[in-house]
């Protein structure tokens, strides 16, 4: 089916998509950066607390789950340090891996430094915050994603003082942890990041620190927004390290690799593509790249569009996206966070989204969209 729905520019045709599939016979790992649905009708103040829709956003985990994906749980995509607080994201992972256990599903979750304030914290502080998120995400059975951490950012005075918080955090862990480099256009606040702002400096600490602990490391997501900086890292990883691409701009080439390598996946940008990502992993596997490249191509102008500067503001299209296709009743998010795209930015998602077949319901996208764009001046 089809239906026209008026944007500023102009008014476009939207057309129904492919459903979703389950997929399988998968040759990468792949884990899909969860966004959370927050409660619109809770009594907050939106600003300064985080209540979630507790039963959308563990449906939506169970979504991706049926699709193939691993969740990564209370990352940046979930407004992880944006938003959403410790506590909230300690009881959601507890509550994600509780599913995950149910099902038989792959999850991996967030520890870092966010129950702490960057200001005056010393090394050892660090140290100490790492540990007590490490060890409550180990008690509940999930993997930890060690996550990047601004407090370590003003605490460091060098690339010594990394080598050292690394070192003891990952000593302690029961089950090898993936490692998040955080680039400074996701997180303004983590530029500098192990020690250097020479970002291949910084990659020649940070492998330093994985070769020297690869048996605590399942592998290492970095998001630079860089192909060519993730191949080079990619190939000087110890072979039992796993590189996870975290570029939501080049992800097709990256996962597909080349003749010396591939990556993995751990990608905000498969929370609002999981159907189109799943149909590509699957072509993967069966070695038909033709299949592979029509499947992720047409989302890659959508990605870019997504995840366009200022980066941090991704989540309002990811979320955004969910409620067109109905995987929440509202365009709402944690600390009004939907305000930070213009309604030129939200009219032009519509209609990359469409070229790339991603809305399964037309309509049901149409209908949804209308009153989100009255409400910004725009005439249905």
């Amino acid at each position: 089916m089809t239906t026209t729905l008026n944007l500023p520019g102009g008014a476009v045709t939207l057309k129904d998509g492919p459903a979703p599939i389950a997929s399988d016979g998968w040759n990468r790992t792949a884990f899909a950066a969860a966004h959370v649905v927050a409660d619109p009708l809770a009594e907050a103040d939106p600003w300064l607390d985080c209540p979630i829709d507790w039963d959308r956003t563990l449906a939506f985990r169970e979504h991706l789950w049926s699709l193939g994906f691993g969740v990564a749980e209370a990352m940046d995509t979930a407004q992880r340090g944006m938003g959403l607080d410790w506590p909230t994201s300690l009881e959601l992972i507890q509550r994600s891996v509780t599913l995950a256990k149910s099902g038989g599903h792959l999850i991996a979750s967030g520890a870092g430094t966010d129950h702490i304030s960057p200001d005056g914290a010393d090394v050892d502080a660090v140290i100490a915050a790492y540990e007590e998120q490490c060890e409550a995400v180990e008690v509940t059975g999930s993997q930890v994603i060690l996550m990047a951490s601004r407090a370590l950012v003003k605490a460091a005075s060098g690339p010594e003082d990394y080598a050292k918080v690394y070192d003891r955090v990952l000593s302690g862990l029961e089950k090898p942890a993936i490692l998040h480099w955080l680039g400074e256009m996701f997180d303004p606040a983590l530029e500098g990041y192990w020690g250097s702002a020479d970002h291949m400096e910084a990659m020649d600490t940070c492998l330093e620190i994985i070769a020297a602990n690869a048996d605590k490391v399942d592998g290492i997501k970095i998001s630079l927004l860089s192909a060519e900086k993730e191949i080079d890292m990619r190939r000087r990883l110890p072979e039992s390290v796993r590189m996870y691409t975290g570029d939501d701009f080049n992800y097709p080439d990256l996962i597909a690799g080349d003749d010396q390598g591939y990556s993995h996946a751990l990608l905000g940008i498969f929370d609002p593509i999981a159907g189109a990502a799943a149909r590509a992993l699957t072509a993967l596997g069966q070695g038909d790249m033709n299949r592979y490249g029509d499947a992720f191509g047409p989302t890659v102008p959508l990605s870019r569009h997504i995840f366009k500067a200022p980066t941090r503001f991704y989540k309002t299209g990811v979320v955004f996206m969910a409620y067109l296709n109905g995987h929440q009743d509202h365009f709402t998010m944690i600390g009004g966070q939907e305000s930070t795209r213009s309604t030129q930015h939200l009219a032009e998602l519509i209609r990359l989204a469409n070229d790339a077949g991603l809305f399964p319901d037309a309509e049901l996208a149409a209908a949804r969209a209308r009153p989100i764009f009255a409400a910004r001046g725009v005439e249905a």
